[in-house]
């Protein structure tokens, strides 16, 4: 089995109306049911898009430093992510194409070693 980080940018999301979000409230947590009935689900959330609410933490000059504030300025950042557990790349293909359409925006996959 090998896992697998489905995540997308919170910026790929695109400009929707509350109606729209609201819309896709029940295909995407349906896609977690179907992960969770399946056993593959490792974890699966969104993350706070309020970038004030997070802090870097650096130990690169061997002193830790913790700061408010994302470690970069940066056009994009990660908005969410699942992280599945399954014996292929094409099973990992077909849940990530679940994933994109329960929520109705891309999403990226890369292998977690």
């Amino acid at each position: 089995m090998t896992r697998y980080a489905i995540y997308f940018h919170q910026q790929w999301v695109g400009d929707h109306s509350a109606e729209w979000f609201r819309s896709r409230v029940e295909p995407s947590t349906a896609v977690v049911r179907d992960m969770e009935a399946a056993g593959v689900l490792v974890f699966a959330g969104g993350l706070e898009e309020d970038l004030a609410d997070a802090f870097s933490v650096d130990a690169t000059s061997g002193t830790v430093s913790i700061t408010d504030g994302p470690y970069t300025e940066s056009t994009e950042y990660l908005g969410g992510i699942t992280v599945i557990d399954v014996p292929d790349l094409e099973t990992a293909k077909m849940w990530a194409a679940r994933v994109a359409e329960g929520c109705g925006w891309p999403q990226e996959v890369r292998v977690i070693v």
